[in-house]
Parts: structure tokens; C-alpha cells; sequence
């Protein structure tokens, strides 16, 4: 996912937060009263910071879920901490690899997707957080601007081709410059006093790549079939299941009713989504009462409209043919990747799903985020899952066994 997006109208926030992702935000945020109706485990709230990585915090956060899932850890205090950079470096050298092999020809950022945590896990295995954290440059938390413009100018350089053909040294040399910013990658390391290998590590938690599946809802590909969905941090050509909205949307609600969390990728530019951890999809072309909420968000309205319900503000009805048109013409794009973990309702019974954010304990609930239905249905590109979280008809549709 991307995160570097540019903004206006909260400037002063991004800026605090570092944080380039964040969409503007009306002046105030209406009084929500949520209440959770379901709740999954979730390890402690991370700050990506000034870095590109939100697909590997946003993904790690999931595993680690599913690992207190298939564990069935109880003591929070024994929650795993996975090392975010240990992936990242690895992703690094696999695209600078690929990279190189299509002449330049590729998006080379800090960006990516959920699915390349799965590639590194399984190719690689996992570290916990003790054994690479990934700050050798000096500041506490993550600022990789520098990092990212030395890696690309490298691989733009060896991608020319100077020399007619390719030296043995340049892959050695991209590794040296990640070992020095985040660290070495280790390939043995002792935790809680056993011996373990990136590997068997992995193992002890009985994570599989091969147990996850991705779904998406898009007409411009069959329904029912994979594809690789079209966002340039796809770089990998990783599929997703493509399914109805209404299925996907069920499916989403389906898993975290039942134990299980998510990925959530998608758009968060939206003026409706805020600083306050409120994602919603505001319509802006609702008729609103004088003097409510909804007016800070919309602007103003004559004192004849109709009278409202509540004082919260009116949101779009989303169909396929919306979600598919604002796809298509660029109103929803690939910023930002998030950890759905649960359920809750607002005082007006609209469901939301609970989001756990890698922007640090920030904003009104400390770095969850509620987006609401008409929200992910519009903007969520798609979601990560453990395949049995998926309902048993949707399976068969999609020969999932």
C-alpha cells in the first residue's frame, strides 16, 4: 500500500504524525457512541512512522492475531511481537532482484501488499521483534526517506548496465546497504531461551502462507475467478478471489463474527475519514438540518430541510456500479493497509468494523479506527483471510478446500 499521499486540509496533523496517508478532515467530529459487538485479539498498536511499510505492520499485526488464534494463547503477555524490518529488508532484495530481471521496468518503492508478508514468511520464515528491530540509523522510530532513496538510485544504476553485464558484486552491495539501516537478517538467534532458525520460528506458531486467502469485488474480471488486482504496489501479480460486493462484505463479517481477524487494504482519502478514528463515507449530496454535526462536514443547509434522525451525518448507499466507477476513474486508490479485528454498532445501529491502525496510540481511540459499512464497501480493495474463515457456500463457489 501506499502512503505518501498529498494533503492540504491537515497538514498540521500529518505533520505530527509524519505521515503522508492521511486524508483532510472537517473541522469536528459528530459524537459517536460505539458499542463492540465482537472483538478478536489484537497485539499493542505500532507506529509505522515516516516509512512506506504500513502492508507489512498491517499484515504483521494479522499473523501475529492468527497466531494467538491457532495457539490459543490466552496471556497477553505472551502475544508474539514479529519483526516488522526482518520482511521488509527480505521484500526489498526480492524486488531489487526482479527489478533488475525486467531492465527497470518496475515500480520500485516502499510500497507493497499484505500478500508479500506471505511470500517473505514462507520463503524466509520470521523473527521476533527482540532479534531485528530494524533501527540502525539513529532515531527511534521508522524515517526511511533516506533508506528508500539510496535503494532506488542503486538499482536504477545496476539496472543501466554499465559494465555489459552484470557484476557478481551487486546483490551483495544491495544487501549491504539494508544490513547497515536496518540490520543483519539473522539466520540463527536464541529466544526465551530455545534455539530458533527464521524457519522454525515460523513453525513453532503454526503459520502456513498456503492457509491464507485474499477476495476482492470488482465487474471489471468474472466473479468467482482470481485476478491480480491493478494497483502498482501489487508487484508480485498476486490474485485475490473476485466475488459480489454483497458477498465480500458478508464474508468480512463472517470471519470476524467467528474468531477471526483480517487485512483490510483500500483508500483512505476520504473527507470521512478522520484524525478522530472515524471512516465514513459522507454524502456529500445529502440534504442536512441547520446547525446539526453533518452541517461541519457538508456545509450548510436550508432551515426547511427535512428533519433529521440523528445528528449524525447521512452516508452514500454503495452499489457494484459505484465501487467499480470510482475504481476505475481513480476516486479510490491503494493507500493505506489496516487490520480489521471486530465489530461495533453506533447509537443509530450502522455496523462498523473496528480497525487496528500502525500510526501509533493516536487520535480518540488510541489508534483503532471504526470504518463504517458504507466505507469498506466502497473503498476496502480487498481483504486478507485464513481460508476457513470463509463461509462454506463461498468456498465451494471458489473450489476452496
Amino acid at each position: 500500500m501506499k502512503i505518501y499521499r498529498p494533503l492540504i486540509a491537515i497538514a498540521a496533523f500529518a505533520a505530527a504524525l509524519n505521515l503522508s496517508a492521511q486524508p483532510k478532515a472537517p473541522a469536528a467530529t459528530p459524537d459517536y457512541q460505539f458499542t463492540t459487538v465482537k472483538e478478536n485479539p489484537i497485539t499493542p498498536v505500532k507506529n509505522q512512522y515516516r516509512s512506506g511499510t504500513c502492508w507489512c505492520f498491517s499484515a504483521i499485526s494479522f499473523l501475529e492475531s492468527e497466531a494467538i488464534r491457532l495457539n490459543n494463547i490466552k496471556d497477553s503477555l505472551a502475544y508474539p511481537d514479529f519483526s516488522e524490518m526482518f520482511v521488509v529488508s527480505h521484500s526489498y532484495q526480492d524486488r531489487a532482484d526482479k527489478y533488475i530481471r525486467l531492465d527497470g521496468n518496475l515500480v520500485f518503492a516502499a510500497g507493497s501488499e499484505c500478500e508479500d508478508v506471505l511470500h517473505i514468511m514462507q520463503d524466509y520464515g520470521l523473527v521476533p521483534q527482540e532479534v531485528m528491530t530494524g533501527m540502525n540509523y539513529g532515531t527511534p522510530l521508522p524515517v526511511q526517506g533516506e533508506l528508500d532513496a539510496v535503494l532506488k538510485a542503486y538499482v536504477e544504476a545496476i539496472a543501466k548496465n554499465p559494465n555489459k553485464t552484470l557484476s557478481t558484486a551487486w546483490k551483495n552491495g544491495f544487501k549491504g546497504i539494508l544490513d547497515a539501516y536496518l540490520g543483519e537478517t539473522p539466520e540463527e538467534f536464541e529466544h526465551n531461551g530455545k534455539k530458533y532458525t527464521p524457519a522454525s520460528y515460523r513453525d513453532s506458531y503454526k503459520l502456513n502462507a498456503d492457509d491464507y486467502v485474499t477476495l476482492t469485488s470488482f465487474t471489471h474480471h468474472p466473479f468467482y475467478k482470481k485476478f491480480a488486482v491493478e494497483v502498482c504496489d501489487n508487484w508480485r501479480g498476486d490474485q485475490a478471489y473476485n466475488v459480489p460486493l454483497d458477498e465480500f462484505m458478508d464474508a468480512l463479517y463472517y470471519a470476524l463474527e467467528h474468531g477471526y481477524t483480517a487485512t483490510w487494504g483500500g483508500d483512505v482519502s476520504e473527507i470521512g475519514f478522520t484524525r478522530n478514528g472515524i471512516g465514513i463515507l459522507v454524502d456529500t449530496d445529502a440534504k442536512v438540518s441547520a446547525g446539526s454535526d453533518q452541517e461541519r462536514w457538508t456545509g450548510k443547509a436550508s432551515e426547511t430541510a427535512e428533519e433529521k434522525k440523528s445528528d449524525l451525518p447521512k452516508e452514500k448507499t454503495v452499489s457494484q456500479e459505484d465501487r467499480q466507477l470510482w475504481f476505475d476513474n481513480k476516486q479510490t486508490t491503494d493507500d493505506h493497509g489496516m487490520h480489521a479485528f471486530g465489530i461495533a454498532t453506533d447509537q443509530n445501529g450502522t455496523r462498523y468494523v473496528m480497525i487496528k491502525n500502525s500510526w501509533g496510540k493516536t487520535g480518540k481511540y488510541d489508534g483503532i479506527w471504526y470504518l463504517s459499512d458504507a466505507f469498506t464497501r466502497g473503498k476496502a480493495i480487498d481483504f486478507m483471510v485464513h481460508k476457513d474463515a470463509l463461509p462454506k457456500e463461498l468456498k465451494k463457489k471458489l473450489g476452496i478446500k
